[in-house]
């Protein structure tokens, strides 16, 4: 039910909310005319005329940029040891399964074109506790946003500056009814911000911000109803007895349960870690830096021990990512290659326009006599003209009105070079016929340059990917209770069973004698990974190491499965039935060879019994 505060907070932030939004009209008013011009608008601005013929190059050179790269993660300590290392290496495979896991190749597939068409995406992150594998309890939700649903605080353009932001989600009444549990009366509070005549729509407004503890805090509403009011939005919450502040189902008060936060995790037992080593249940008591003595009761002095209690990590940063396409001064959003190419796009579709009008306007043009019995018009073989008895036909003929359409083409052409050249896309990039470079080492050194000039859009997009990767670990390190399991192989090929275990980071402070949670770790892309996805080229590698002995002597058969393992790596087909092949054959070998030692071990042992006698 609404309360006099939640009405008031309402008001507030609906109130913050208009204001951020109108601050955005411009904005949205250009991401419409970029989108218009993707999807290959006829409007030629300053004009209320429109274009007869459309040339989209817009879509051509956008689709032509649209990489299906999934940036491989690289984690590193910020200091070094055998543990930061073994966790940095836990993180990196824990980051690629949460990527096989969710659809990533869709979300990517949308955010390409939302960062070249409005200049940027917006990512956001959550953790979701729904989600249950095994016996896991929760697991990460990942949502690539358009940047027309994201409103950030009016003139602040870095998300890691931002006091306050909100995004914009559209769904339908019973979705929020449902989710929320609210009641008739409050569902019929719903509303929705898109013109629309279906009742059943809804728009959902969630406003993320610092509370005066600076602790990252969430507001939703739909219309008049409050669906979320969270003040801090990471910390944990569990229900407990509001009289004894027991755990629910662990008193006997008969009092309803209430949700309170939790900020420290008591150890009921010894924590065994990856590597064998255990975070103590039991530690003692320490008093102004001291441990506490007692005597016991047979007078022999003893710490005094209580329970081990670590607080929980806590993330505080907003859980949204922001992609740019390339940066732009005093923009939270990149520049959009739709804005670069415009009027090059505008002056085709003038030009295309021309030539239709042209096009239409020509034929062949008939000439008759003044007294010939028959009426032309456009219709082609419309009429059949009848020569009279004695009439010659070199009375008729025809007017050839063709237009010369040579020079729009070329100029059409022209503005298409321009515009790829200020993208900086090549014919070969897009995987035309390109004769400018005869040899092979020039087209190679051709596509690097190509490439190069779009490096900034793809150092983004890692930039992006990076900062995700941060977001994930920080949620499994604040909220994965057990341990993820997870696999991978090793480089001889074998499949090994690993676990995720948060407890892993914990470290100890000497001074202030207590656990703690250890971050400090630097997030990258890996760059091979880009390379990894060239599977036709690691393929044609890995045959050249093998015919030229890089991988060994090419007719040995521990050379030809490490050769096919590679393969199998590189997911060449049916690679791994080659590899299971040769396993077997060095298999057989190995043992034969044992055998055949053993047999001359045995002949050696006779020569000498015949010897002794």
């Amino acid at each position: 039910m609404k309360t006099d505060k939640s009405e008031k907070r309402l008001a507030f932030f609906d109130s913050l909310y208009q204001k951020a939004k109108d601050n955005q009209t411009e904005i949205y008013e250009r991401f419409d005319i970029n989108e218009e011009q993707y999807r290959g608008s006829d409007k030629i601005d300053n004009s209320f005329e429109r274009a007869s013929a459309v040339r989209n190059i817009t879509y051509e050179i956008i689709e032509s940029q649209v990489s299906s790269e999934i940036p491989a993660p690289c984690v590193s300590p910020v200091r070094y040891s055998e543990k930061t290392e073994r966790n940095a290496k836990s993180i990196e495979r824990l980051l690629m399964q949460v990527r096989d896991a969710l659809p990533f190749e869709e979300m990517n597939d949308m955010d390409e074109r939302y960062t070249y068409i409005l200049g940027g995406s917006v990512w956001l992150v959550e953790w979701d506790n729904s989600i249950i594998s095994g016996n896991e309890k929760g697991g990460i939700k990942v949502s690539s946003l358009s940047p027309k649903d994201f409103i950030p605080e009016p003139g602040i353009y870095r998300i890691e500056d931002m006091e306050y932001c909100f995004m914009r989600f559209d769904t339908t009444r019973s979705e929020i009814t449902n989710k929320y549990g609210l009641s008739d009366e409050e569902s019929y509070l719903l509303s929705s911000e898109i013109p629309s005549t279906d009742e059943e729509s809804a728009t959902v407004i969630v406003c993320f911000y610092f509370n005066e503890e600076r602790k990252v805090s969430k507001f939703a509403w739909c219309g008049d109803a409050v669906l979320t009011d969270i003040e801090d939005y990471y910390a944990r919450k569990q229900k407990v007895c509001p009289v004894c502040n027991g755990r629910e189902g662990m008193c006997k008060c008969n009092a309803k349960s209430v949700l309170k936060e939790d900020f420290d995790e008591i150890i009921d037992e010894d924590v065994i870690l990856s590597d064998g080593s255990r975070i103590p249940s039991l530690v003692p008591f320490y008093e102004n830096g001291q441990v506490l003595i007692e005597k016991s009761k047979t007078g022999i002095p003893l710490a005094r021990m209580k329970r081990n209690s670590i607080r929980y990590y806590s993330p505080n940063f907003f859980p949204i990512v922001i992609r740019k396409n390339t940066s732009k001064d005093k923009s939270l959003f990149g520049q959009s290659d739709c804005e670069f190419m415009r009027c090059q796009q505008q002056q085709i579709n003038k030009i295309e326009s021309r030539i239709m009008q042209k096009l239409m306007r020509s034929g062949i043009t008939p000439i008759v006599p003044d007294d010939a019995e028959v009426t032309i018009n456009n219709q082609i073989f419309g009429q059949v003209i009848k020569l009279k008895p004695g009439e010659h036909r070199g009375k008729y003929g025809t007017i050839d009105t063709t237009p010369d359409i040579l020079q729009d083409i070329k100029e059409a052409d022209r503005l298409y070079e321009q515009a790829k050249r200020i993208i900086g896309i090549r014919d070969t990039y897009q995987g035309f016929s390109d004769f400018s470079a005869q040899s092979g080492v020039a087209k190679q050194l051709q596509v690097k340059q190509s490439a190069g000039r779009l490096e900034s859009k793809k150092k983004m997009k890692h930039s992006a990917y990076s900062k995700l990767d941060k977001i994930i670990f920080s949620y499994y390190l604040a909220y994965a209770d057990e341990p993820k399991l997870m696999s991978y192989k090793d480089g001889l090929g074998r499949t090994h069973n690993v676990k995720f275990n948060r407890y892993d980071f914990l470290e100890y402070d000497e001074k202030k004698h207590e656990y703690y949670y250890d971050d400090s770790y630097l997030f990258s892309v890996d760059s091979n990974g880009y390379i990894e996805q060239q599977r036709e080229y690691i393929w044609q590698k890995n045959l050249e190491n093998l015919q030229s002995g890089t991988l060994g002597n090419p007719e040995d058969v521990k050379t030809l499965l490490r050769y096919w393992q590679c393969q199998e790596r590189a997911h060449y087909p049916f690679a791994r039935d080659n590899v299971e092949y040769f396993k077997v054959l060095a298999s057989e070998e190995q043992n034969t060879d044992d055998s055949t030692i053993d047999d001359k071990k045995d002949l050696l042992i006779e020569s000498i019994k015949e010897k002794l006698i």
